[in-house]
């Protein structure tokens, strides 16, 4: 069971950095700055960019979702964690902001092997773009940042958005369910 472990972290970890490699220059933030101050454009960038972070205990699961974690955070079983979940920080994944909880395992092929669940009081999303992906999240979730999107996830809780432009900037997709309500909180 150990091995199984080791070889499917293993072959997450490389399949998910052979997707983000490319022949460019590296998207560094000082290259970023550079090109930026060479267009007469201003400093705005995300705060980090950065790669993936497979975990599977609470404390790397929180540092990975900090503004000083990744931009895609990977379970790799089911978790617990028994205080609110703050997703903060800008990301850049592919020259855009994003950040992802991704609550499933897969093969080579992108297949889905393992479906995990995240269960949490609440979970709070401050970061552009964020992404909860093929799993279940129990709890509340409250979103605040524009690009929110369910992919192929259950939330067994309610959803909030901090106002209507958050709200009409969310995508659920038609694999993923609330089963509480949807509605605009007052943060």
């Amino acid at each position: 069971m150990k091995l199984k472990t080791i070889f499917i972290l293993f072959l997450l970890g490389v399949l998910i950095l052979s997707g983000c490699t490319s022949n460019e220059q590296p998207n560094t933030p000082q290259n970023q700055q550079q090109e930026n101050n060479q267009q007469g454009q201003d400093d705005t960038q995300p705060d980090v960019m950065t790669t993936a972070s497979i975990v599977n205990d609470k404390d790397a699961f929180l540092n990975a979702v900090s503004s000083k974690g990744t931009w895609i955070i990977a379970l790799l079983n089911d978790m617990t964690i028994d205080e609110d979940i703050e997703l903060e920080g800008q990301f850049t994944h592919n020259d855009a902001p994003e950040r992802k909880i991704a609550l499933y395992s897969q093969d080579e092929n992108r297949n889905i092997t393992a479906r995990y669940t995240l269960t949490a009081p609440s979970l709070i999303i401050r970061s552009e773009n964020a992404r909860i992906q093929s799993g279940t999240f129990k709890g509340d979730v409250f979103v605040d940042a524009k690009g929110f999107s369910l992919v192929d996830t259950k939330i067994e809780g309610n959803l909030y958005y901090a106002n209507e432009e958050v709200k009409s900037s969310a995508t659920i997709d038609e694999k993923s369910s609330v089963t509480g309500v949807t509605e605009i909180y007052q943060p």
